[in-house]
């Protein structure tokens, strides 16, 4: 880790020691039969072992724990902490000890040092000492450097410093899909589903403590990732909240617009900003580590100038009977006015019931008109409700809806008697 040796011997000498949580020690069994030829000697030595546990001696995993050997991994999110520390090796008074700690990034240096205050004097054999802390927020290359600065008792002026460079990964792999979809059926405005697929890419188990997503101002969140059972709130993911290296969990979240925003459908519908999620999880003995996610954007959705929706629709409707639907045409554009005919197509099992190219009048920005329309299946199943076509007289413009709902189309009971 240490990259540039002192080039000249120093009074002080300079200590540091990352701190991390200890490790369970473990032990590699070596047992054979009593027939064999060693007989109980190598048992008899895992029973003297005091690392081993009594009783269940053959098991790998010890009840003591090993300080760390090296300087190990460190991960986006995590604290990054270090023991500092400048003995007196001489036998000598040093005077005028300033002891510098900075974390240079490849985007900045950070001064992490306590205090920047220089002490008085160090006498021999005696030690100043500095626990930092660093929450890393960056991945690639960090160096920390180290730098002590004293002053002999013959007045002069000596200077070293240490460099110790170290990688931090990435512990997680976060993906993001969006879904618009309607709010609800007298709305104009969408809802949004989040689905989060988050990965652990490190080589040990997490507990996933929390993972939330915070909305942005026009947003509000609700989470889809727990089931009501017997009254009680239980996690999709069951009763184990870890999560396995290389796993992958998904989790599911809906926004609805804010109501002072969702009356405004020209406001919501250039929306792109949805928020931010917040992960925090455990490792091994309990190691804390967050990560936060940048703003995630989502495209949003074309109404284009018109927009239509459905209020009300049948779930099940009877074969080659009629039946009755609710449309909501709004008029998205916050300049100008239409003046719209509208145009009913059939198709192969869907027929519409009244007059095509009716005038539906005069439609101001940012309003919106309900309309009842009847229409009948001719053919059983699935059926996908298409054909409908607004035209802007001003602009002589047509927009087309298509496969604007299904609706399950079966025989009615008089049929089936027959």
């Amino acid at each position: 880790m240490e990259v540039n040796p002192p080039k000249q011997e120093h009074l002080l000498a300079l200590k540091v020691m990352r701190l991390t949580k200890p490790t369970l020690f473990t032990n590699i069994p070596v047992t054979c039969e009593e027939k064999d030829l060693p007989g109980d000697l190598f048992n008899q030595l895992m029973r003297d072992d005091p690392s081993t546990v009594n009783g269940a001696e053959i098991l790998m995993l010890g009840e003591m724990l090993t300080l760390p050997q090296n300087f190990g991994n460190i991960f986006l999110g995590e604290t990054f902490s270090s023991y500092i520390s400048v003995h007196n090796d001489s036998n000598q008074v040093v005077k005028d000890i300033l002891v510098k700690a900075d974390l240079q990034t490849s985007s900045q240096r950070l001064n992490l040092s306590a205090s920047n205050a220089a002490v008085a004097e160090l006498k021999p054999d005696c030690c100043i000492d500095d626990v930092i802390h660093h929450e890393v927020k960056e991945i690639g290359t960090h160096i920390l450097v180290c730098a002590v600065s004293y002053t002999t008792q013959g007045g002069e002026k000596m200077y070293f410093r240490k460099f110790f460079k170290f990688q931090v990964l990435k512990p997680l792999d976060v993906k993001t899909k969006f879904y618009n979809a309607e709010s609800d059926l007298s709305s104009v405005t969408d809802e949004v589903f989040l689905e989060a697929q988050i990965q652990n890419i490190t080589t040990s188990p997490m507990f996933m403590e929390k993972v939330s997503l915070e909305p942005s101002i026009m947003y509000n969140v609700t989470e889809l990732n727990s089931v009501s059972q017997a009254g009680e709130c239980v996690s999709t993911f069951g009763s184990r909240a870890y999560l396995q290296p290389m796993d992958t969990r998904q989790y599911l979240y809906c926004l609805k617009p804010k109501k002072e925003f969702a009356e405004k459908a020209g406001i919501i519908k250039g929306v792109t900003v949805i928020g931010k999620l917040d992960i925090v999880w455990k490792t091994n003995l309990g190691e804390r580590g967050r990560l936060q996610t940048s703003q995630l954007q989502r495209m949003a959705p074309g109404y284009g100038d018109v927009r239509l929706s459905l209020e009300a629709i049948p779930d099940t409707v009877n074969l080659e009977e009629p039946f009755h639907i609710t449309c909501k045409i709004t008029n998205c554009s916050s300049e100008r006015t239409m003046d719209l005919v509208l145009e009913m197509c059939n198709t192969n099992s869907i027929h519409w019931c009244g007059i095509s190219g009716r005038q539906l009048g005069k439609l101001h920005p940012s309003s919106s008109l309900c309309l009842a329309l009847t229409l009948l299946s001719s053919v059983q199943g699935l059926q996908s409700i298409s054909g409908l076509r607004l035209t802007d007289t001003f602009l002589k413009r047509t927009y087309e809806y298509d496969d604007i709902a299904q609706v399950c189309v079966v025989a009615s009971a008089i049929q089936v008697e027959s």
